[in-house]
This record gives C-alpha cells, sequence and structure tokens, in this order.
C-alpha cells in the first residue's frame, strides 16, 4: 500500500526545535522524500523555495513573526499547504484561506499527516 506522503518534498515551518523533529521523522515515516525545516522566515527566500516543494505545512507564528504573508504566496504559486498552530483564532484563518486545513496543537501525528495528504488531492485511507 503506498504511503500517504509517498514521494513529496515537504517544507515544515515551525520554530519548536522538538516538534520540528517529529514532524519531520512523522512526514518521512509516511513516505516523504524529502523534509525541509525552517525555523525562522528570514531562512527561506518565499517565492524562490516554495517552486521547490509539493506541499508545506505551516506554524502560524514563526519566532513571534506571522506566517500569514508567506502562506498567501504559497498559496499565490500553487504549492499546497495546512496550518499547524497553538494559535487559537481559527476564524481568521478560515476567513483568509477558506479550505485550508488548521491542524491545532497538539495535534496527533495522524492528523497532521492526513490533513497534508487531503491538501495534496491524496484521499484518506480510512
Amino acid at each position: 500500500m503506498p504511503q500517504l506522503l509517498d514521494g513529496l518534498r515537504i517544507l515544515v515551518l515551525e520554530d519548536e526545535f522538538l516538534i520540528a523533529m517529529d514532524v519531520e521523522q512523522l512526514c518521512r515515516d509516511h513516505g516523504a522524500e524529502e523534509v525541509v525545516v525552517a525555523r525562522d522566515l528570514a531562512e527561506i527566500d518565499g517565492r524562490r523555495i516554495a517552486m521547490r516543494f509539493d506541499a508545506a505545512i505551516v506554524d502560524l507564528m514563526l519566532g513571534g513573526a506571522s506566517t500569514l504573508e508567506f502562506a498567501a504566496g504559497l498559496r499565490e504559486t500553487g504549492v499546497p499547504f495546512v496550518f499547524a498552530s497553538g494559535y487559537s483564532d481559527a476564524d481568521e484563518i478560515k476567513a483568509s484561506f477558506p479550505g485550508v486545513r488548521l491542524v491545532t496543537k497538539p495535534y496527533s501525528g495522524e492528523d497532521l499527516v492526513e490533513a497534508v495528504a487531503l491538501a495534496c488531492g491524496r484521499g484518506s485511507a480510512a
């Protein structure tokens, strides 16, 4: 059975080191080909980096800075993504990013993987 994230290149924006490590391992365990973790928006040039990825997992706040502008850039370039965050203003997210899944922390790995797979147009096995 193919894995949900089989062959995907995934960008993870997460500033909490342990969570970032967990998410990276989770993606690899589910078949991701490449996982790049960025802990700071300064580490990434939005336009150029987005082209290299099939999907992204975006924390809403990265080192105290909002990632919404970066997420809007992902949407413009057509890179599917999900938000993963402890930040709770889901209404603002739903209004600005209709159809983008917000997986709230603490989240289960399965929820996160499934959200990414669905964002990429891969159905749930369930």
